[in-house]
């Protein structure tokens, strides 16, 4: 056998499998992208209930009470980061049934320390 391919035979065991400093930098970013995950997803199921209230709402005569009913089902399905008087409500176009209502909040979700991360969300249901 040469030395090269010793040399080649040596560095090839060495290189094999994971060290400690790559397992935790791996283990750092799943816990990460966990932690973010943990903290995003509430937050989007909630969104997904405000756009499904404002479209059960927008049918309603009258401006009032498509707030009522907005807020109704934001007692049901447990919103806590919009009300009834946060909506934006104009009539349909072309003198259609019920109205277009529209919504925008910012929610921050505490990471870790100092960290936050802020999301807009915004949303209309004509």
């Amino acid at each position: 056998m040469s030395i090269s391919s010793q040399y080649g035979a040596t560095r090839a065991r060495r290189q094999r499998g994971l060290g400690l400093l790559g397992l935790l930098f791996v283990i750092f970013i799943i816990g990460a992208a966990a932690l973010l995950t943990m903290r995003i997803v509430p937050s989007a199921i909630e969104y997904q209930a405000v756009l499904k209230a404002v479209e059960r709402a927008k049918s309603q005569p009258t401006p009032a009470t498509v707030r009522s009913a907005f807020d109704r089902s934001a007692q049901i399905d447990d919103i806590a980061s919009i009300t009834g008087k946060d909506l934006e409500i104009e009539p349909n176009a072309n003198n259609a049934p019920g109205f277009k209502v529209s919504f925008a909040y910012r929610k921050e979700l505490h990471l870790f320390g100092p960290a936050s991360l802020v999301i807009n969300y915004t949303g209309s249901a004509h």
